[in-house]
């Protein structure tokens, strides 16, 4: 009897530590997926690249130049599109006077469907006179490309750079204004 006894007090001992094993391995799978929970939310608070790209993170920025056209349609707002690339000192330049322009932001915020474009479209009418950045043109909800509304540039007439926000402000009021006012 003392023989089973103490053969089932090991057996129960063995059981015990087997147990206590895989606790053991449970608390550790836990606690390196919270850490990975913990690094996935620390890296969420991170702020994403946005569709505005640095031109103004709290307005609203069409993702495609056909969505952009939808809206400015279905809302009976303007579309300003901005053409630029991320590694141009231009670009960069006036990106930066654009989102520091507060004016510029509340009109945009207010009246404008807005898309910006690190690439060419297929529609020809958004570089009538040839293809370069940063240039911004507005197309009305009528999607007639407002070929009147320009920059200071003969040259390059739908260029702005940053001492030209006054110009942009002047242009933004105008392009409020539609060409065409049944759609």
């Amino acid at each position: 009897m003392t023989c089973f006894v103490l053969y089932s007090f090991q057996s129960q001992k063995k059981m015990f530590k087997g147990l206590l094993s895989v606790f053991l391995a449970l608390v550790a799978v836990t606690s390196i997926m919270a850490k990975s929970e913990k690094t996935a939310v620390k890296q969420e608070k991170r702020v994403p690249q946005t569709l505005s790209r640095g031109w103004g993170d709290q307005l609203i920025w069409a993702q495609t130049y056909e969505e952009a056209l939808f809206w400015a349609r279905s809302r009976n707002k303007p579309l300003m599109v901005i053409f630029h690339l991320d590694d141009c000192p231009h670009s960069q330049a006036l990106k930066k006077a654009f989102a520091k322009d507060k004016e510029i932001q509340r009109l945009a915020d207010e009246h404008f469907i807005l898309l910006n474009l690190v690439y060419e479209t297929t529609d020809k009418h958004l570089s009538p006179d040839g293809q370069y950045v940063p240039r911004i043109l507005f197309v009305d909800p009528s999607m007639t490309v407002r070929a009147d509304i320009t920059g200071p540039y003969s040259n390059r007439k739908y260029a702005y750079e940053p001492s030209d926000m006054n110009l942009l402000r002047n242009n933004m009021e105008r392009a409020k204004t539609f060409l065409k006012t049944e759609l």
